[in-house]
C-alpha cells in the first residue's frame, strides 16, 4: 500500500513541477520543446529525482543548469502547491528516452529501406540440385 502512496505523490509532484516550470519560470534558457517525464520521490519525502526530456539536444544542458540554479525557488513553489509533510529537495536529471526512441526508429527505417539484394549479397543462389 505504501508503494501506491509514493507513486501517487510522485505523479502529483511531477504534474505540479511541470506547471511551475512552464508558468512561473521566466528564464530564457527554459524554452523550446521539453517535458517533465518523471518524478521519483523517496519514501521519506526528502528527495525527488526529476527527469526532464528536451527535444533539442543542444539546449538540454543549459536548461538543466537553469533548473538546478532555480531549484530553491521551484521547491518553494512546490511546497505552496502540494501539501506534504516535507517539501522534497529537487534533483534534476536529463531523460534521454525520447531521443533514444527516435534513434531506434531511424535505425529501423534504415533497415527496412535496404533492398533484398543488399541483404542477400554474398549468399549463394540455389541451383536446384541437392547433393
Amino acid at each position: 500500500m505504501a508503494g501506491f502512496r509514493i507513486d501517487r505523490i510522485s505523479e502529483e509532484v511531477r504534474h505540479a513541477l511541470d506547471r511551475i516550470i512552464r508558468e512561473e519560470m521566466h528564464d530564457p534558457r527554459i524554452s523550446g520543446t521539453w517535458s517533465v517525464t518523471r518524478a521519483d520521490v523517496t519514501r521519506d519525502l526528502r528527495y525527488a529525482k526529476v527527469y526532464i526530456s528536451v527535444l533539442e539536444d543542444d539546449r538540454a544542458d543549459e536548461m538543466l543548469k537553469a533548473l538546478k540554479k532555480a531549484a530553491g525557488f521551484i521547491r518553494h513553489e512546490l511546497g505552496n502547491e502540494v501539501q506534504l509533510r516535507y517539501t522534497p529537495e529537487l534533483l534534476f536529471y536529463r531523460d534521454n528516452n525520447i531521443a533514444y526512441g527516435v534513434h531506434i526508429s531511424e535505425v529501423l527505417k534504415n533497415v527496412g529501406a535496404q533492398s533484398p539484394a543488399e541483404t542477400d549479397e554474398g549468399a549463394e543462389e540455389p541451383t536446384g540440385e541437392e547433393g
